[in-house]
């Protein structure tokens, strides 16, 4: 496990994230909760799986040589 300093940016998003969670479960009832992280979680792994072939692709070696990254 790494652990690294984050910066002040970083500390104020996560904080509005969580303010921002902490209105949804106010006003949605707890079973449907899960749907809204799920699909939070979703799109974090999309994310970070299209940044990762975005590098590899920018890089252009071995099968994606040549490759356009756009």
């Amino acid at each position: 496990m790494v652990i690294t300093k984050k910066s002040n940016n970083t500390e104020l998003f996560e904080q509005q994230l969580w303010k921002a969670t902490n209105k949804l479960r106010k006003n949605i009832d707890a079973a449907e909760y899960k749907h809204v992280v799920l699909g939070l979680i979703f799109l974090c792994y999309i994310s970070d799986s299209f940044e990762s072939l975005y590098e590899k692709l920018k890089k252009g070696e071995g099968e994606y040589a040549g490759a356009d990254p756009e």
